[in-house]
């Protein structure tokens, strides 16, 4: 007996994938590059190059030639998205597909190359945290915020040094 095709109401949209990239996902190609570039806001382009590459398996065509994405595509390219977000080279993540399609043997070596990329977007918070304290610390010393010792506004030496120049 021959399975029931699936009934399109129960599909979610090409951005609803691409958004929250959960379950198993849906294999039939059933969604075009426009509608991808829209959901994931890559370009076509960058979408075809990443097929060329092999970041994404070769994307399956409609009768008339034009790529149609499965959800399965939605769910890497998401993730490729966060990849990309946390400064991971396009090197790098052709390493972690390429072990990806090798299966279970190579989870060492994809958790080892994401402990790596962790430490780096690690390292990357704590600067930023850093520069964000010097950005806060300025916009309170031009906003007078700042005290000095005596609890008495403190002023900024580049702010003195311009009224020096101007009362010469």
């Amino acid at each position: 007996m021959a399975t029931p095709a699936r009934v399109e109401a129960d599909l979610r949209s090409c951005s609803d994938v691409f958004s929250s990239p959960v379950g198993d996902p849906d294999r039939t190609p059933r969604h075009t590059i426009s509608e991808v570039a829209a959901a994931s806001g890559l370009t076509a382009h960058t979408l075809r190059w990443y097929e060329r590459i092999g970041l994404l398996d070769p994307v399956d065509r409609a009768a008339g030639g034009q790529r149609r994405y499965c959800d399965a595509d939605l769910h890497r390219l998401a993730f490729l998205g966060r990849l990309r977000l946390t400064g991971m080279s396009v090197a790098d993540m052709l390493t972690y597909v390429g072990m990806a399609r090798q299966g279970e043997r190579t989870y060492e070596g994809r958790r080892l190359l994401l402990e790596a990329q962790r430490e780096e977007v690690r390292q990357r918070i704590a600067d930023l945290r850093a520069t964000l304290a010097v950005l806060d610390y300025k916009i309170d010393l031009y906003a007078g915020k700042v005290v000095d010792i005596t609890g008495a506004p403190a002023g900024c030496q580049n702010h003195r040094e311009e009224e020096e120049e101007q009362s010469a």
